[in-house]
């Protein structure tokens, strides 16, 4: 997501000069260590995501109720990195858009959209758990496959719809002076929220799923706190250690999930805040500033499969074996990736 600062009062496109994109001041070699840097990143963002697309679809011990969700989330990072991060690119490293205002308004559509989506799959993965480890009784019979699948279709319906409804029909930029002429003659994909919608889709988007998610956490740790307590009681006199493994599995899910959570906020607050305060300060806040704060955005896609990477074995077992080619021997669509310790 963008916003741009370019909103003061216009008359004609001379006001532009000769060319509708600004002059930029960086150099050729700054350029092409840019181009190196994020070409690089958006290439590690669809290779790592596409592994976990990969990994949870071909081998049957990783299909659960959890891992669909992971794997919808991963084809949202992978499509932000494949159908996004290109364009977005060559807007930051250009200072222009050059490929139309209709498509301005697809890419921007989308980019909202890939990050609302973000945003209901985690939602969706904090009450899976909550389910898992709150109420295990009920888990089986609530979060079945068929739940799943209407979770997933909520998830990426709703903010399709939202997304592709707010710029289209131009509504987030009702009452912002200058915005028309802007349009008319800039070339730089001038995408801006006016104060009520920056208002609501901080609030919608972002603050109070963040406190939804926040609240299920505590919550579940709270619960994790007193079973492992329990539990502690139990084995010393049953000694099995069946269903303490089965909690402290339970527990570590909900700890790696919880951390991506906090990695999605840590990189997409800022850019939220942004859109938020933006309108009240008369679009004042540097265009690079904001470009660097939707780039920390994009960087969660990055990151996430770095987390799978290091929290969850079986992601780093089914990344050898994609590497060496195994995938490709059906033997291995059912092999044992998940220890019972």
């Amino acid at each position: 997501m963008l916003s741009s600062n370019n909103s003061s009062d216009l008359t004609h496109c001379s006001d532009f000069g000769n060319r509708s994109c600004s002059e930029t001041f960086r150099s050729p070699g700054v350029r092409g260590a840019m181009y190196l840097c994020i070409t690089a990143a958006f290439i590690l963002t669809v290779l790592g995501n596409l592994a976990i697309v990969v990994s949870i679809s071909y081998f049957k011990q990783l299909h659960s109720p959890t891992n669909f969700l992971i794997l919808s989330m991963a084809v949202t990072d992978f499509l932000l990195g494949f159908a996004i991060m290109p364009y977005s690119m060559v807007r930051s490293v250009e200072n222009c858009w050059y490929f139309g205002m209709t498509f301005c308004k697809i890419h921007y559509s989308f980019d909202l959209m890939l990050c609302l989506v973000s945003i209901f799959h985690l939602c969706s993965i904090a009450v899976d758990r909550f389910y898992a480890i709150c109420h295990p009784l009920h888990y089986t019979s609530t979060m079945t496959v068929n739940t799943i699948k209407e979770v997933l279709v909520v998830c990426w319906s709703v903010p399709a719809a939202f997304a592709f409804g707010v710029v289209f029909s131009e509504a987030y930029a009702s009452g912002i002076e200058g915005y028309e002429m802007l349009v008319k003659c800039s070339s730089s994909c001038p995408i801006m929220f006016n104060k009520l919608w920056g208002t609501i889709l901080f609030t919608v988007g972002l603050l109070a799923p963040a406190c939804i998610m926040i609240g299920i956490y505590v919550k579940i740790f709270t619960v994790s706190q007193r079973h492992t307590c329990e539990l502690s009681q139990a084995q010393r006199q049953t000694k099995n250690k069946t269903n303490d493994l089965s909690r402290n599995k339970d527990r570590k899910a909900a700890k790696t999930l919880s951390i991506v959570m906090l990695g999605f906020l840590i990189c997409w607050f800022p850019c939220f805040f942004t859109i938020l305060i933006d309108p009240f300060l008369n679009f004042s806040t540097p265009l690079p500033l904001f470009d660097a704060l939707n780039w920390l955005g994009y960087l969660n896609s990055f990151c996430n499969p770095l987390i799978y990477g290091f929290f969850y074995p079986w992601f780093r077992k089914t990344f050898k074996y994609i590497l060496k080619g195994k995938i490709f021997n059906p033997y291995f669509r059912t092999i044992k990736l998940l220890s019972e310790d």
